[in-house]
């Protein structure tokens, strides 16, 4: 397993192939992106990179795969809309004795997603109490939500009922500047939901590499059930980190970083301009990366206490930090 030390030495790369005008290529041990010209634009060292992300498409050589496989970092393929294609090199996927607890905890799956859950809407009730500036709107909301987060709910349906009512509280809240209507997961329906759909894709994906670490099941969850081939238990571990990309995006508006010209609409979706999509994609991945050390000690103390069978008062906790 990856120590601390050795996950702060390593960096997650990201590749955009851009009608072949550029290309990958590695040196000795060395992973080099070339513009079409030749020159190196990044050089990374294999023992460094902790994930490989490329976003668009490419031709992948057996050389990729083989470097990835000698120096144990996942390639993940990306669409350009973000979506994960494939994924090469899960590390850890013979670990059956975790996989045999995952499929025999049984009610325990409760506990852990009342314990997810919880601290999803704790955080979203500090990063409302972080806010420079309070109206009755957020102080209202914050007292629903204190209400909605000490609840004890007797079955996954109860708790999903719990978990909706506070997103309906807390997105029109936290994000009334923005001229916020409502959260459309996936329909892309204004830029605001597309943008955060783009930044929870991106912690969906960094965490789902931490947990390929240790070996987990990724479709066998506790809070989000089986469905084919549904990652339901990274659905779950996301939770208590989607406050970073909601306080990213109210940041982003307000350091007046999102340009309504980097986007257009189709089909009645709104899209990212191709060209663009590195801006965004460093605006999320700054946060998220300053985040990678808690995000990392977290899923390596959920391993430890679901492997050990530990009190819940021994659950890993994740808090936001700052404001606005």
């Amino acid at each position: 397993m990856m120590s601390l030390p050795d996950f702060n030495y390593k960096q997650s790369i990201f590749y955009f192939p851009s009608d072949d005008k550029s290309k990958m290529r590695f040196r000795v041990d060395n992973i080099l992106i070339e513009d079409e010209e030749g020159k190196v634009i990044q050089q990374h060292s294999c023992h460094r990179i902790f994930a490989l992300f490329v976003v668009g498409n490419i031709t992948l050589t057996n050389v990729v795969l083989q470097k990835a496989k000698q120096f144990g970092f996942p390639v993940l393929l990306l669409s350009r809309n973000f979506k994960l294609n494939s994924y090469f090199n899960n590390r850890a996927e013979g670990n059956f004795l975790l996989r045999r607890k995952q499929y025999s905890a049984g009610e325990r799956n409760l506990v852990i997603a009342r314990q997810l859950v919880t601290q999803k809407i704790n955080n979203q009730i500090a990063l409302l109490q972080n806010l420079r500036y309070h109206s009755e709107v957020e102080a209202e909301a914050i007292s629903k939500l204190n209400d909605l987060s000490m609840n004890n709910a007797n079955t996954t349906q109860e708790l999903m009922g719990v978990e909706g009512n506070a997103s309906k509280i807390f997105f029109p809240a936290y994000f009334r500047p923005l001229n916020w209507i409502r959260r459309e997961p996936r329909t892309k329906r204004d830029i605001n939901n597309l943008l955060l759909d783009i930044g929870y894709t991106y912690l969906f994906h960094f965490v789902e590499a931490m947990t390929a670490i240790y070996g987990f099941d990724v479709f066998c969850g506790v809070f989000h059930t089986f469905f084919y081939q549904r990652k339901s238990l990274i659905c779950d571990l996301v939770e208590p980190f989607r406050c970073i990309i909601d306080q990213r995006l109210r940041k982003a508006y307000n350091l007046k970083q999102i340009d309504e010209n980097d986007f257009f609409q189709k089909n009645g979706q709104f899209q990212l301009e191709y060209k663009k999509q590195g801006k965004y994609t460093k605006l999320f991945m700054k946060d998220i990366l300053e985040y990678k050390e808690e995000i990392f000690l977290y899923i390596q103390a959920y391993y430890r206490w679901f492997m050990k069978d530990k009190n819940l008062k021994d659950f890993p906790v994740f808090r936001i930090k700052g404001g606005e």
